[in-house]
């Protein structure tokens, strides 16, 4: 793992991350092009963080905090590259982050579906509260 490196995207990484998430990621959201990730590292330029391993992006997460809680989304990493402590150096990371921030608690928002997900996130300790659901309205069109 020493050949990791871990650091947050710059601009110049959105296209990639864009191409990355195609391969690497579950599901899609309404904000996987280019003006919504832009708009993400405009805002937050330490949200997204990116892991790579000889200057292969390897692995994303977004960290964001809002002031409040602390989210987590687009964890991913290649296919090719898990199983490798790559998940868990990113939400290290994302913890890192959110305990500097202030954060006391971290969410992240894991397909129903996603069973491989579900196990790396419990690994990590997160765990599922079956009291709470997602409630969401496009605001676009």
């Amino acid at each position: 793992m020493t050949d990791l490196r871990i650091r947050a995207a710059t601009p110049d990484d959105l296209d990639a991350v864009l191409a990355f998430w195609k391969v690497a990621a579950e599901g899609t959201s309404i904000s996987d092009d280019r003006s919504g990730v832009e708009r993400l590292v405009d805002r937050d330029p330490e949200a997204l963080i990116l892991a790579e391993r000889a200057d292969e992006l390897v692995g994303t997460v977004i960290a964001g905090f809002d002031g409040w809680r602390c989210h987590l989304y687009r964890l991913a990493v290649h296919p090719e590259r898990r199983r490798q402590g790559v998940g868990a150096a990113l939400l290290g990371a994302a913890e890192e982050r959110f305990v500097r921030l202030g954060g006391r608690r971290g969410d992240a928002m894991v397909l129903d579906d996603n069973a491989l997900a579900q196990h790396a996130w419990r690994a990590a300790g997160y765990a599922p509260e079956p009291q709470w659901s997602r409630w969401v309205k496009p605001l676009v069109g």
